[in-house]
């Protein structure tokens, strides 16, 4: 059975994007990072994504969604409204809107799933995750960059249940620390 993982990237002072929600500054190693082995290695493994809404949104859809985004998955958006048009996928990225809530979210990406990884994508989403405690892994891509203000992913997160063992460690580019926490349950 594979993991629920929870992956994010952030400055080095901890923020997911700037005061203007920008997260440009933090992919600047954008091309290099996905020729990376454990990159390319993470996309074979996954069997399909769970993200928010907001992610689904940050561009518009029918520009991202196609043969170029590196998850071929079923993508299941956490929502309370899904959206009347959407992109109808290719034959192995597609999408579910899931209005009953994260774990519904987990157990149908899962399903998909297979035997593979389901990634987590997304801060409101990640911290549901947590909060829920239906993560095996966390994954924190560290950018050598600091933003000073933006949004923070460690807020709003249940920190007194939430236990982290270190289990990797990979200077993934020369700006990028890949950091790896399973979940203790």
């Amino acid at each position: 059975m594979g993991k629920v993982i929870a992956g994010m990237t952030m400055s080095l002072d901890g923020f997911i994007n700037d005061q203007s929600g920008s997260v440009e500054k933090l992919y600047l190693d954008f091309g290099v990072w996905h020729t990376v082995s454990s990159f390319q290695k993470m996309l074979k493994d996954t069997g399909a994504v769970v993200m928010g809404k907001h992610v689904y949104e940050m561009a518009d859809p029918f520009s991202w969604a196609n043969d170029d985004y590196e998850f071929q998955t079923p993508i299941f958006v956490l929502t309370h409204t899904p959206p009347t048009k959407y992109p109808r996928g290719n034959g192995r990225l597609g999408f579910t809107f899931v209005t009953e809530g994260i774990q519904s979210a987990v157990s149908k990406a899962k399903k998909a799933a297979g035997n593979k990884d389901v990634q987590v994508i997304g801060a409101n989403t990640i911290q549901e995750c947590l909060n829920a405690s239906v993560c095996d892994e966390l994954q924190i891509d560290i950018i050598s960059v600091l933003l000073g203000k933006g949004l923070r992913l460690f807020e709003n997160i249940d920190t007194d249940k939430l236990k982290l063992e270190r289990s990797k460690i990979e200077e993934a580019t020369p700006t990028r620390t890949s950091l790896t926490f399973k979940i203790v349950k």
